[in-house]
């Protein structure tokens, strides 16, 4: 977050965050920590019987990425609401970058509130997750 909140206004971002390409071991470590074991995430064989061309990483790996990205600009504590919604497959190997611009600010209950627009792109422009959160300064 910015040092002065009342600098933020309509249209700003915060500063976007590269992800490192999505490994098969990001996949399968993700897949212990969440328990989604689901094989189309992790063995190519099961891709490939689906029509896929490789696996694909877990939809809540991007939502994860997402949620991290939020809160390394504002604090935990100031988020009142966070949804998401997926859009496309994010393939191994595929680099996210995860941003986010304020689309609307208001007073509520005596408090600054901010309702920002999320989203996950793949370096080839892709948008595999869109999404808003709304959070307090």
């Amino acid at each position: 977050m910015t040092d002065s909140t009342t600098t933020i206004t309509v249209g700003d971002a915060f500063p976007a965050v590269s992800i490192e390409p999505i490994t098969r071991a990001t996949l399968a470590l993700f897949a212990g920590a969440s328990g989604d074991h689901n094989p189309i995430h992790l063995d190519s064989d099961v891709a490939h019987a689906a029509g896929l061309d490789d696996v694909f990483a877990q939809g809540m790996l991007s939502m994860a990425y997402l949620g991290r990205a939020l809160t390394e600009w504002v604090p935990q504590s100031a988020i009142r609401e966070f949804s998401s919604r997926f859009t496309a497959i994010t393939p191994v190997h595929a680099q996210p970058t995860v941003s986010g611009t304020v689309i609307e600010i208001a007073d509520v209950d005596g408090a600054r509130r901010l309702r920002i627009a999320l989203s996950v792109m793949l370096q080839d422009g892709t948008q595999s997750l869109a999404g808003e959160a709304l959070v307090d300064i």
